[in-house]
């Protein structure tokens, strides 16, 4: 992989891992359609490299809400220890009940059908129904339920929705804002529980993954573009989804999967 490459999807990852249209979608089909997946070098360089990537917009999640996070994590030890009960202590709770399930159901899917699913025809599919379910539910959910009154059976549903972006072109983000919007959460609420669900998931294959990172500077490079665009895509998104709808995400997301099926047989003919 060289510099170039890394530069390109670290980007993309920056902008598609926040934004519900897949970064797991793109990360597989820039590639395939530039032809990357077909270079030794790139091959060698990528295992791991998607996760390092992850890392970068995971950074740039903890930057922009690590003072929710120190909230978070000093009102979750004061109810756990001293039962002084508030908010943040709930929803810190409430974010480790959320990721428990979801994250070892999504590990194990992911490590026995991961691969089976990386085909473009399936990225494809998972894009267009995701993108249509999206535009339905966004259009007919009401947005009643702010972040301050997400209780625990909206948490954890949203959580445990998290185990289909196991499926590149589901959408980790793209599901669980989804699951939010469905059940009345509004639009900046659901998203910003979606940024702070990511932290704990993304940390944790962070982990499992660094033994296959590769420390180079394509490496660095993806991950500082990742985690640039990342900062600047989450203050757009939030600030954007004070008065604007997820539509333009789920025509984006079918528009998409008609150019990968387009492409995929203009290839085969």
């Amino acid at each position: 992989m060289n510099t170039i490459q890394a530069l390109i999807l670290g980007v993309v990852q920056g902008i598609t891992e926040l934004l519900p249209i897949s970064s797991s979608a793109h990360l597989n089909i820039l590639p395939w359609l530039f032809g990357w997946d077909t270079q030794q070098s790139y091959i060698e360089a990528a295992e791991g490299f998607d996760v390092a990537l992850h890392f970068g917009t995971l950074l740039a999640i903890v930057l922009f809400f690590y003072k929710d996070w120190i909230k978070l994590i000093k009102g979750g030890y004061q109810l756990a220890i001293k039962k002084e009960k508030s908010f943040e202590g709930k929803m810190f709770w409430y974010l480790v009940a959320a990721t428990i399930p979801g994250g070892i159901i999504g590990l194990l899917l992911d490590k026995f059908v991961g691969d089976a699913l990386k085909q473009p025809l399936i990225i494809a599919t998972a894009l267009l129904v995701m993108g249509i379910i999206l535009y339905i539910v966004d259009k007919k959910a009401p947005s009643k339920v702010k972040y301050e009154k997400m209780n625990f059976k909206q948490t954890f549903l949203i959580g445990l929705s998290q185990c289909l972006a196991f499926i590149p072109g589901v959408s980790r983000s793209g599901i669980t804002m989804t699951t939010g919007r469905m059940m009345g959460i509004d639009r900046e609420s659901t998203a910003k529980y979606t940024f702070l669900l990511a932290t704990p998931i993304v940390f944790a294959a962070t982990v499992l993954k660094i033994k296959d990172f590769v420390f180079s500077v394509p490496f660095f490079v993806g991950v500082i573009a990742s985690f640039v665009v990342g900062a600047i895509v989450i203050k757009f998104l939030l600030n954007y989804l004070k008065k604007g709808s997820f539509k333009i995400f789920a025509i984006y997301r079918i528009v998409f999967a008609i150019l990968i099926v387009v492409i995929y047989f203009m290839r085969i003919i």
